[in-house]
């Protein structure tokens, strides 16, 4: 897809993080923003910002996980700007590591569900239509995880199980789209190849009391500062990846019409050798059992 001046590109999970560096380079090549957060404040704040920088910003708080506040956004996008080209469905949830997955609140999993499998499904179908009719150029980016899409990561099963669904419902839709023979393409995302301070670790501060959990926290990290600290009091090396950088790889990937925006990485590309190696031998997965779950 050619990027161009006056376009429109739609970003949920906007107000930080992963969505806020998207819409920026998205504002930075020209195109016309929409932000979309349940954080009330982050996002009044983010759009200032870009305001600020000079970006034409629209920002509407959305609960992603909520069908009718989706639709709601892509109409009023429509009515502000005329048009759609760019959406990204990046907002998400990390609803804790606690232990063995059935000795998850099932809470956990639905409100992980809700916003990072239904959250991408709503926009989908909140927006695509309406870009294909249009008849004009246009993209959509999901975000998923390496935790998931590439190898699951058992610690943390619940966010790992919801973010292997994002690639197959990647994976159909661009089907679906080429079936169509739409003029609008569709990427999976895999931030990375590092970590990356985001506010994924204090997903609870934005917990809707319908998914409350049961059971106090059993997390022994309640922030990614936490976590850090205790991993380099154990001697181990911690690497971030800028939210720039995995910004700047899904401009790259948009012009270049590539399905999967997964940054160059040794570590990743040998889970996906092993995953696949495992598959093709019919062998029992022997890379899931190095991970220490206690």
């Amino acid at each position: 897809m050619d990027l161009q001046a006056g376009q429109v590109a739609v970003v949920t999970g906007a107000a930080s993080g992963i969505g806020l560096a998207m819409a920026r380079r998205f504002a930075a090549e020209g195109l016309k923003v929409v932000l979309a957060d349940v954080e009330e404040t982050a996002l009044d704040k983010a759009a200032t910002d870009l305001r600020a920088e000079g970006a034409d910003v629209h920002a509407r708080v959305v609960d992603v996980g909520e069908r009718a506040q989706v639709m709601e956004l892509a109409e009023e996008a429509y009515d502000t700007y005329g048009a759609v080209h760019v959406l990204c469905n990046n907002a998400g949830v990390g609803s804790g590591a606690e232990g063995r997955m059935w000795e998850h609140d099932p809470n956990d999993w639905r409100w992980a569900f809700a916003v990072n499998v239904w959250g991408v499904f709503h926009g989908v179908q909140a927006f695509v239509p309406r870009m294909i009719k249009s008849g004009q150029p246009g993209h959509v980016v999901n975000t998923s995880s390496s935790d998931g899409g590439i190898a699951p990561l058992p610690t943390a099963s619940v966010y790992a199980v919801t973010k292997a669904a994002v690639v197959t419902l990647t994976e159909s839709l661009y089907a679906h789209l080429k079936a169509e023979h739409a003029r609008v393409g569709a990427s999976v995302l895999f931030p990375g190849p590092h970590m990356l301070r985001t506010g994924l670790w204090e997903s609870h501060r934005n917990r809707p009391a319908r998914y409350a959990k049961q059971r106090p926290r059993r997390t022994p990290y309640r922030s990614l500062d936490q976590w850090e600290a205790a991993m380099r009091e154990a001697g181990k090396e911690i690497r971030f990846t800028p939210v720039e950088e995995v910004a700047d790889l899904v401009v790259a990937g948009l012009r270049e019409d590539r399905f999967w925006l997964l940054p160059t990485s040794e570590h990743s590309d040998a889970q996906i050798h092993a995953r696949s190696r495992s598959m093709l031998d019919r062998a029992n997965p022997s890379y899931l059992e190095s991970f220490v779950l206690d």
